[in-house]
Order: structure tokens, then sequence, then C-alpha cells
């Protein structure tokens, strides 16, 4: 008898075609423009569109790559896309502010993590307290830690920052924060321009194995504890238009997140042909998507409180003025229809 790992290997080799693929989806394909960011908490995005599971559901979906997500925010806006996979941060405040996006699915939790490198990595043991591994790094150096993360309102800024003064205590006069994309963090670290800076998989997984001292001092359990990371958002317009479209593309993407639930490494070749096949290895690619810093959920409702508390955390920051209300953020319809639908 088949294992079950062996099982999900065979289905996720095999599209789900047969029985999916009638006639009339085979002649009217929706189009749904996803923009997403190059980590592995958009990964279920990865297995329903490189697995063949999207088009075997009669979807035509395309996909294009953002550094960020309020860089993703803009194409939304100006109706370029009808589905956004990366943080929730920017989606809350795109909706105050008039864009109609909704939270359908979430993909990963606590996917941060912050790594040091240079004179930093040996002042910051995990065993040490940040406080006082920034300030002996000011003291040996003459000189502020740089730490790169993306723009201000992103999860990562905000997940930093939390990290920093709120859970480390650190004194802010020893540190100089440093936005920039993400292809920009991982060329800074390597290149040690910064000294520190946030990072998710696959990121964390293939700069350690280029630079083995770098350090990774923090986990994204410590750095914001439940931290609401990649969410499926898709807009208003998509959802009144094409109902029958979002629930085939969220049964696909529940489909998806099911398998990195159940056996992560069985999505590496999808996830690889995602990132730039002949760029990064399929074996990388495997142990980070069982990593520590990869946790996949799909459930969009288990990340509504950590969302409430970044968001508040954000006003705080002085990022927004205010908390955007979560009234409608949050649409988890279409994961109920799915999840019972697989039950």
């Amino acid at each position: 008898m088949a294992s079950p790992v062996s099982s999900r290997r065979a289905l996720l080799a095999l599209p789900l075609a047969a029985s999916l693929a009638t006639p009339s989806l085979a002649q009217a394909r929706p189009v749904i423009r996803a923009g997403f960011i190059p980590v592995l908490g958009s990964a279920p995005l990865f297995l329903a569109a490189h697995a063949g599971w999207a088009e075997a559901a009669g979807l035509d979906l395309r996909l294009t790559q953002f550094e960020s997500g309020p860089n993703m925010i803009q194409a939304v806006a100006s109706g370029t896309l009808e589905a956004y996979v990366a943080g929730i941060g920017p989606v809350a405040v795109a909706r105050a502010r008039g864009v109609d996006l909704r939270v359908v699915l979430a993909t990963a939790i606590e996917e941060m993590a912050f790594v040091a490198t240079g004179a930093l990595a040996t002042e910051l043991p995990q065993a040490r307290p940040a406080a006082e591994g920034f300030a002996a790094f000011l003291a040996a150096t003459g000189r502020r830690a740089r730490l790169a993360t993306q723009p201000p309102g992103s999860v990562p800024n905000v997940t930093l920052q939390h990290w920093l003064w709120e859970v480390e205590k650190v004194a802010r006069d020893v540190v100089e924060i440093m936005p920039m994309g993400i292809d920009a963090t991982q060329q800074a670290l390597l290149a040690r321009a910064v000294d520190g800076a946030t990072v998710r998989e696959p990121a964390l997984t293939i700069l350690a194995d280029r630079d083995p001292s770098l350090r990774l001092a923090a986990t994204g359990g410590r750095m914001f504890p439940n931290q609401p990371g990649g969410v499926v958002a898709l807009t208003g317009r998509f959802l009144t238009q094409q109902p029958e479209a979002a629930g085939r593309l969220v049964e696909q993407l529940l489909r998806a997140a099911d398998l990195l639930a159940s056996d992560a490494g069985a999505a590496a070749p999808q996830v690889v042909q995602a990132l730039g096949r002949g760029i990064v290895a399929e074996e990388v690619i495997r142990r980070a998507l069982v990593s520590p810093a990869s946790r996949f959920v799909a459930d969009p409702l288990l990340i509504e409180a950590s969302t409430r508390a970044m968001l508040d955390y954000q006003v705080k920051l002085g990022a927004i003025r205010q908390a955007p209300s979560l009234d409608g953020l949050f649409d988890n319809s279409l994961y109920q229809r799915a999840r019972a639908a697989r039950i």
C-alpha cells in the first residue's frame, strides 16, 4: 500500500484535471492576475499555478512578482490585479483609503526572522539580551547597527520595530532602520553593507548557506507572537463579478495549504519553478519549506486578533494615524465553503 507521503506526492504530480476540467470550464477561463512576494508564504499560490491545479479548475491564473506589499497595493488600486498575496498590513491600510480588498485566506504566520552578520552576529548571541548586544556593537564599532527591512507599513518593518522596541527594549539611538526591497536586503547582507535584516524563507536558508557566519537572532514567534504573515486578498469587483471563479481559486489554494501543512517538502518543485528555476536549488527550497520560519495556515480568522494588534502598533509607531476598521476586511465564507467540500 502506498504511504501517505507518496500518495500526496502523486496527487501533486497529477493535476486534478479529469474531474474538474469540464468543457464549459475549458471554453471560458476567467483571468485572475495575482501579485505575489517571492517568499515561501506565497507557496499556496505557486502550487495552484504551477502544479496545474488552477488550470484544471478552469482558471487562467497569471502571476506577477513584487518587492513589497505597499508596491503591490498600487497595482491593485490601478485595476491591474485581481488577487494580492502578501502581508495583511498594507491590505488593511488600503481598505481604509478606499481600495476594496477582502482577505479570503491566510497563507502563513510568524514568517519573519531577524539575522545578523559581521560584528553584530558576534554581539547578538541568543543567550544574551538583544539590547545589550546592540549596545556592545555600538561600543565596539563606534556606529549604530544598520538594519534592513521592507518599506514603512509593511509587515516586516512593523515586526522588526515591535521586536526592537517592545520585546527587547533596545535603545533607539543604537540602531538605524534602512527600508529597502527584498532583493536589495539580501544583497546588502551578503555584501555586509548592513549588519542585520528581517528575512523570510527561502532567503533565510539561502543566506545561511552562502554565509555560515550569519546568525539567526530571532524568529517570528519571538518578534511578534502569532504575527500575521501572508494572506490572499481579492478585489471586491472580482468577488462580485466572478464569484464562481473566486470560489474555485480558494478551493485550489486551500488544497495547496493542506498539502503544505502535511507534507511541505512535496511542494518544492512548484516553488522552485515560481521563484526561478536554476537560481535556487530544489534541495534548498525543500529545507526552507520545513524550517522553523515556515508555518502554513489557511483560516483567515486565525489572524484576525493579531492583525488588530499589528495595526494598533502601527498607530503607536506613527505609521498610520488610526487603526483602520477590520469590518469587512476578513471574508471567510469562501474558505468555509471550500473547507466543507474537503471534509
